[in-house]
């Protein structure tokens, strides 16, 4: 089935629209994921917290995001995107004016327990859209470009909302990015269609000349078991706890203090060490799905980048690095390897029924954030085991040999990651269950 011209610069505007619409809120999810590393010592003398307590309340985001992504995941594939997508931008908006007006510890945490509510629905609701709206031939690239434009938001949240609180308040910002979600949730409402027949048009199949994708005709809950036992799955699950959960728990929170602390940089030279590491994770987004859809292959790539992660922690650990090119060569590399889960996503999508894609996506996705809240607060609490009770203006002033146990707990993470990567199912980008 073809679309004459007229109709095919339609088909065009509307998916572009839904994809930066989409990529907007996603960029968000980042911001909010990111930000605390920048602001932690407004945070840590705002609230009066330790290391640890500092860590949980970062960590409120990705314990509600964990609980939430088997939800995120059969509402995308139940309702679709588009509601999903607009109640998520409504709920992360409220928590994150919560939070910006916080005088307390208690309703801060409130506040950022609502953003990773909210937020947790939109990757799922993203990656289900893109399944719809694209050919699978690019499902590689296109999952990659995905990552690389939401992390923008991440990098957003680092050197540049460094810059932007020497001008305003940190409340300020996060009130701000309340507003913008409601901004999103309304054009979600007006522009996002969750399926191109939705809006008057062919599937993309149909569009390729080839049949559609078989609709779902049984319960979710079945759909949803089918997606649990797949055994193939929790490779990719794993891969993702380990080696993405610790960078988005050193990026997120520790990497900027751990500048500071430890080299006397001032927080917006610090952030430019964690902005790098979420640009070369941004690139290595991109370049690995490219590369995987280029090569026909899942594994590889994964194992290679996953190795390149683990090699970069060790390096973090143990080579005599500091301020300049080693330390921003490193960050950089930690990030680059990293990038490489997102082929993850498609190799646990190429092993179940397309119909389930959402569940399957969510499912994976569980493992990274249970990963980052598992380690955001015990990073704290390893560095907390031999800190010397130095305080700085009231925060805690931690020892490079105190950060030196966190690191070694993020490379012991990783690892295990990279051994879950190395029993990955190849897929040879199809769909195992269609061949």
């Amino acid at each position: 089935m073809s679309l004459d011209p007229a109709d095919w610069r339609r088909f065009q505007r509307r998916r572009w629209s839904i994809y930066a619409i989409l990529i907007l809120a996603y960029m968000t999810v980042y911001f909010h994921r990111m930000a605390p590393g920048v602001v932690a010592g407004e945070l840590m003398a705002a609230f009066h917290t330790s290391g640890a307590a500092l860590g949980s309340l970062a960590a409120m985001y990705y314990y509600i995001y964990t609980a939430m992504q088997i939800p995120a995941g059969v509402l995308a594939d139940t309702l679709g995107p588009r509601v999903g997508v607009a109640l998520a931008c409504l709920v992360a908006g409220c928590g994150s004016i919560l939070f910006g007006l916080a005088q307390t510890f208690e309703v801060a945490a409130v506040g950022r327990l609502l953003v990773g509510l909210g937020v947790s629905v939109v990757f799922v609701g993203l990656m289900r859209s893109n399944t719809q709206w694209f050919s699978e031939r690019y499902s590689g690239a296109i999952s990659g470009a995905t990552l690389l434009l939401g992390n923008l938001g991440a990098i957003l949240a680092a050197g540049p909302l460094a810059l932007l609180v020497a001008v305003v308040s940190w409340r300020d910002v996060f009130v701000g990015i309340g507003v913008l979600s409601f901004a999103t949730a309304a054009l979600t409402v007006v522009v996002v269609r969750s399926r191109p027949q939705d809006a008057g048009f062919p599937s993309v199949r149909e569009l390729e000349g080839l049949a559609p994708h078989p609709e779902r005709h049984q319960h979710w809950l079945l759909d949803l078991r089918g997606v649990f036992t797949t055994r193939a799955v929790w490779p990719v699950f794993f891969m993702m706890f380990g080696v993405t959960g610790s960078l988005f728990a050193f990026a997120g929170l520790w990497g900027v203090k751990l500048m500071q602390d430890c080299f006397g940089l001032d927080r917006t030279a610090a952030s430019l060490y964690t902005t790098l590491m979420l640009t070369g994770f941004a690139l290595g987004c991109l370049l690995t799905g490219s590369l995987s859809d280029y090569l026909g292959r899942r594994k590889p790539v994964i194992v290679g980048a996953c190795l390149l992660a683990v090699l970069a922690w060790l390096g973090l650990v143990l080579l005599p690095w500091g301020p300049g090119w080693t330390g921003l060569a490193l960050f950089t590399l930690l990030g680059l390897g990293t990038g490489g889960f997102v082929v993850g996503y498609v190799a646990a999508k190429e092993v179940v029924p397309p119909g389930v894609a959402g569940m399957v996506i969510a499912l994976v996705n569980t493992g990274l954030f249970l990963g980052a809240a598992i380690m955001q607060p015990a990073f704290g609490w390893a560095m907390d085991l031999t800190w010397d009770g130095t305080l700085v203006a009231g925060v805690r002033h931690y020892a490079l040999s105190d950060y030196h146990n966190g690191l070694w707990l993020s490379c012991a993470c990783a690892l295990l990651g990279l051994i879950a990567a190395s029993l990955i199912r190849e897929t040879r980008c199809r769909n195992l269950t269609l061949a």
